[in-house]
């Protein structure tokens, strides 16, 4: 009687379907990072240069406000394309979908909602709070 192995990696087919779910969400990253940049960046057209001293001091202190959000915003967009670019990485070595902790593979449900996880759910259940 044959004992069913343990699966140590995903095949190359189920490595494509991955590679293709980040390459999708990597465009959407990529877009948004040029939105968000966009927003910091740049002037509003419709800025405040023809109204009361007083508006234009709230505008403003609202613009500064916003330009920090967004920044904000980028740098976690830019960290997040930097983990799909390394999920990819990780594909053309075969190593993709195998936990870093444990060793196991990460479940298919949990590499689609999230295709740059690196743990495992059971490894990510027991971590500490501040541990990344």
């Amino acid at each position: 009687m044959e004992t069913k192995r343990e699966k140590t990696r995903y095949s190359d087919e189920e490595l494509k379907e991955f590679k293709e779910i980040i390459m999708k969400k990597l465009e959407e990253a990529r877009d948004g990072l040029k939105l968000l940049t966009e927003a910091y960046t740049t002037q509003n057209a419709n800025d405040t240069n023809d109204t009361s001293p007083s508006f234009k001091i709230l505008e403003e202190g609202s613009q500064v406000l916003s330009k920090e959000e967004n920044g904000q915003l980028a740098a976690r967009q830019e960290k997040f394309i930097r983990d799909l670019e390394n999920a990819l990485i990780r594909i053309e070595n075969k190593t993709y979908g195998i936990c870093r902790v444990t060793g196991k593979l990460i479940s298919k449900e949990r590499l689609r909602s999230v295709p740059h996880a690196t743990l495992s759910i059971e490894a990510k259940m027991n971590r500490k709070p501040n541990e990344t």
